[in-house]
């Protein structure tokens, strides 16, 4: 989002403030079509792991598809000179260039923090002397077993 005013020669303002309020729920809403996902998976019987590679291979078209529907939207926005669009610009170019950077959280962060939440409970499981699996890490084929 910075960034993006940084490269468009434009100040933060009041109105990029707003900007980050809808980009905020854009984000949200990605996060919980993921989040969803991944849960039925688990439901379903999938190991943490597997639900989420899988969650993000399901949910990779729709995340995508509704960040690039909404940056193209606002393009033309973006590059629009007139003085009636340079008062909404700041707003435009917060949620366009944030967009493209909010998405790559969603896919990517989003998991991994699963992931670290799930370390965390057996972590904490294991100093209350609850029996838990081992915390290693366990490849589903590893490279070795086709040389045998």
């Amino acid at each position: 989002m910075v960034t993006g005013h940084y490269v468009q020669g434009f100040d933060l303002t009041f109105l990029s403030l707003v900007g980050l309020l809808g980009l905020s729920g854009i984000l949200v809403n990605n996060s919980i079509i993921l989040i969803s996902r991944i849960d039925e998976r688990q439901n379903d019987g999938e190991g943490l792991r597997e639900a989420v590679i899988n969650g993000i291979c399901d949910r990779l078209r729709a995340v995508t598809l509704t960040s690039m529907t909404t940056v193209l939207g606002l393009a033309p926005l973006l590059f629009e000179t007139s003085v009636q669009a340079q008062f909404l610009l700041p707003m435009v170019i917060t949620i366009a260039w944030g967009l493209g950077f909010a998405s790559l959280i969603v896919l990517f962060l989003v998991p991994s923090v699963l992931g670290i939440q799930e370390d965390i409970r057996k972590f904490v499981g294991r100093l209350r002397g609850a029996p838990q699996e081992p915390l290693s890490y366990q490849p589903s084929a590893t490279p070795e077993a086709g040389r045998e």
